[in-house]
């Protein structure tokens, strides 16, 4: 029942935390114009204090004090920040008035008036905020003596050692127990004989009595299997499978609010009949909680360990460890409706530690028993087969793996401790960790309801799964849900109610205090300005720009030029909306800005580089460019970078710099106008006049050629193996220039086939000296001719080779020769 109520106030906790920053702005307005009443708290304090010194007050009146203490605190919190523009006015006068006099020195009566006046109002100023302070540290000071005082009081009790209940000594005062608790049953049962009054009501009430037992136990008996027949048979009906699975999980909350209704109904028979006497009261209690437990934990079971096998499920089992799964998820309910009716029909206060600890044990057994089998299944999500072959780990695999071996740990810890005789720390352990499962599965449900639900909405049913807005849904779910976990495992909804008052305060840089509040505001404000600009960029793009005419690179500066006013407007708006004073960063803002400008400044040239392609236009989307080697279509311009499309459908990530310092040839900035040459060689004897004449016919043929300035065929060199010609033509679109020149190849030998005019191909005559020694044959050296001495030329050789032949090397020389 403890645990209920945990959850419970943790959903209620988590409401109001939820609706604190909505409400917060309702409320700080008139908890600032109006001033503590300070009378009223320290009378309040002075009792507070007495409260705390009394040993017997009850942990219940300690929480109570301790809320109106955090709500005092708030307040004098709040009323710190009294008077700071005033007392920022008056110290700006007084420093206008200049520095005081020195000792001894005197300054004009006026100023020193003046002075005076200043000074007595900034007192008067500054008063609130100081008692303000005094307040709140006295405040502060009770709370942590509340908290240090329930801590040790939560402490002792969970080291409180209770008779072990495993000693059969001990047994007798839990049959003592039991007998009593059925002596007082029995004894109102049949006291409903000897009391007139309560039988004629018992007979007047019979009839419908009996009819609310019968149809409530028929939907107890039947109701899951009508329901699960009318599921299935809504679901073989048309429709997508998203929606199927969307009126699936609705359809299986059923489970639990039926039969819930119908225990209900038999509680209220059971009230009708007046068979119970005085103790009707904790008895229909306890069934109605019992049945919620129940039917949730199975309901949770079905949940987490499905019946079919599917992807989509957190848990990926094989269909025995389903079905064990389901069983041990019954048994968690049945453990903790019995732990419920416990608690009921044997108050703690009304029984000794001994019945107590024997009373609990058997469901602490229970309960740890099921943590470690539910551990043990755990371990094996993610397996195929008996190979136990493991698929790709993510990391909700890992987590569900953390989760098993702490359900183990604990399962196994608890029971030891509830056998020696820890009973409230076994507790303390063993229903935190139930109903932190629970919340997992109902958080696990929620999720896949959301993904369900935007894949039907947004049509998209395969790629619901990696969608972004699902995903920040859910992460917000995780979030929201911190609070319920701290609350399931003891935190206190002050404390939380406080952390997040805390939160709200934000914390101080220099003069400017940043809260989550101002955040949330800031994030909501430029959001709004962020959507508007874009909507105003779409009504531009869409409507009002086509009907100028500026070409559409200039339509596209506008389009980014408006983007980028309507995004830093945004954030100033938003910044000033969130009362972020920017005025104590600038310092910091300053300094950081020198470093980061040594390590920016390429960024920072980029950035002002597409500012000035953006204004002054030289490249323009659709322009084609060549810049650095590389030829291509601009495809788009941003503030860092300019994307270029090569023909090789590959996209070049320029810089924005290389562009406006760089050498660009843009061939399609101010027109589509370009010329192509086309060389041509014919064989040496060919008719140049006809060969001048075809080209000419063939380039006036051309559609894409212009006609002023006409084709012209240049007879341009007579080159080491043909003449050389160029054919030379300017067309209306040079974006076309390369299946033009491909076009006009073909055509140029086509009529060069039929005009019977040779393209020759390069031609080399290679001469050999000595073939002979390529074939290994040996080289004969013929002999030389005999020299006429008397012939002046042959003697004028001969004294030459002997003087060749007398110097060093002269033989290698003319060798070499």
């Amino acid at each position: 029942m403890l645990m209920f109520r945990r959850i419970a106030m943790a959903l209620f906790c988590a409401c109001m935390i939820v609706a604190t920053p909505f409400a917060a702005q309702a409320d700080d307005q008139p908890a600032s114009s109006s001033a503590p009443d300070y009378e009223a708290w320290r009378s309040f304090a002075q009792n507070a204090e007495a409260r705390l010194d009394e040993p017997g007050v009850s942990s219940e009146n300690l929480a109570s004090l301790r809320a109106e203490l955090v709500t005092f605190r708030s307040r004098f919190l709040a009323a710190q920040d009294a008077n700071q523009t005033r007392i920022a006015s008056v110290r700006d006068q007084i420093g206008a008035l200049g520095p005081p006099p020195e000792e001894g020195e005197a300054e004009a009566p006026e100023i020193a008036e003046r002075r005076a006046e200043l000074a007595e109002q900034l007192t008067a100023l500054q008063a609130p905020g100081i008692a303000a302070q005094e307040a709140f540290r006295r405040a502060d000071g009770l709370i942590r003596q509340i908290d240090t005082t329930l801590r040790e009081r939560d402490a002792e009790a969970l080291l409180t050692l209770w008779p072990s209940p495993v000693n059969p000594v001990n047994w007798v005062a839990a049959v003592d127990a039991v007998w009593g608790t059925s002596f007082t049953f029995g004894t109102q049962v049949t006291g409903l004989v000897d009391d007139p009054a309560r039988m004629r009501e018992f007979r007047s009430n019979l009839p419908v009595s009996l009819l609310l037992i019968l149809v409530s136990g028929y939907i107890l008996l039947r109701g899951r299997r009508w329901i699960e027949r009318v599921v299935s048979q809504w679901l073989t009906d048309g429709g997508s499978r998203r929606s199927k699975r969307v009126l699936a999980r609705l359809l299986s909350l059923t489970q639990i609010i039926l039969p819930v209704i119908a225990v209900m109904a038999i509680a209220t028979a059971l009230e009708l009949s007046s068979i119970l006497g005085t103790t009707s009261e904790p008895v229909i209690r306890g069934i109605i909680a019992a049945s919620i437990a129940y039917f949730t934990a199975r309901w949770a079971g079905r949940q987490a360990f499905t019946i079919e096998e599917s992807r989509s499920a957190a848990l990926q089992l094989p269909s025995a460890r389903r079905r064990e799964g389901r069983f041990w998820a019954n048994m968690i309910g049945i453990a903790l409706a019995v732990s419920i009716l416990i608690r009921e029909f044997f108050p703690i206060e009304l029984n000794s530690d001994a019945a107590n600890a024997v009373l609990a044990f058997p469901v602490l057994a229970l309960i740890g028993l099921v943590l470690v089998r539910i551990g043990m299944l755990l371990g094996h999500h993610n397996a195929s087969g008996d190979d136990q072959t493991v698929r790709e780990t993510r990391f909700l695999d890992r987590l569900i793996y953390v989760l098993g071996k702490a359900a183990m740990v604990i399962g196994v810890g608890a029971s030891v401790f509830a056998a020696i005789g820890y009973v409230q720390a076994a507790e303390a352990l063993l229903y935190p960790a139930i109903g932190s499962l629970g919340l997992i599965v109902g958080l696990l449900f929620v999720m896949q309801l959301v993904d369900d639900v935007y894949a039907l909405l947004s049509k998209a049913e395969d790629e619901a799964d990696t969608a972004l807005i699902p995903s920040l849904i859910n992460f917000a779910l995780v979030i929201v849900s911190i609070p319920l976990f701290a609350m399931i495992w003891g935190v206190r909804p002050t404390e939380l109610l406080e952390f997040w008052q805390m939160l709200q305060e934000g914390f101080r840089i220099g003069e400017t205090r940043i809260s989550p509040t101002n955040i949330l505001s800031f994030l909501i404000v430029f959001t709004i300005g962020y959507m508007l600009t874009r909507v105003l960029q779409g009504g531009l793009e869409s409507s009002v720009l086509p009907k100028t005419k500026i070409d559409r690179g200039g339509q596209k500066a506008i389009i980014s030029g408006v983007g980028y006013v309507g995004i830093f407007a945004a954030a100033l708006i938003a910044i000033s909306t969130a009362g972020i004073n920017l005025a104590g960063l600038a310092i910091v803002a300053g300094a950081l800005s020198v470093g980061i400008g040594f390590g920016l400044q390429n960024i920072v040239s980029n950035f002002i580089s597409g500012l000035i392609l953006l204004i002054e236009r030289p490249v323009a989307e659709g322009d084609w460019i060549e810049v650095g080697g590389t030829m291509g279509t601009v495809r788009s311009i941003s503030v860092r970078s300019t994307v270029i499309e090569t023909f090789d459908r590959t996209d070049v990530i320029v810089p924005n710099a290389d562009l406006i310092q760089g050498t660009v040839i843009n061939w399609t900035r101010y027109n589509s106008l370009g010329r192509i040459s086309i060389p041509v060689g014919v064989a040496y004897g060919s008719d140049t006049r006809k060969v001048a004449r075809i080209l000419k016919e063939i380039g006036e043929n051309e559609p894409l050629a212009l006609i002023d300035p006409a084709p012209q065929v240049h007879f341009m060199e007579f080159g080491a193996d043909s003449l050389d010609f160029e054919l030379r033509m300017v067309l209306s679109d040079v974006n076309f220039g390369m299946a033009v020149r491909t076009e006009l190849r073909h055509q140029i030998v086509e009529r060069f086939k039929e005009e019977g005019i040779e393209i020759p191909f390069a031609q080399r005559d290679v001469w050999l000296r000595n073939p002979e020694a390529l074939r290994g044959e040996p080289v004969t050296p013929e002999p030389e001719p005999e020299r006429d001495p008397r012939d002046v030329n042959e003697r004028t050789e001969m004294v030459r080779d002997d003087i060749l032949d007398a110097e060093p090397g002269g033989g290698d020389s003319d060798g070499g020769r």
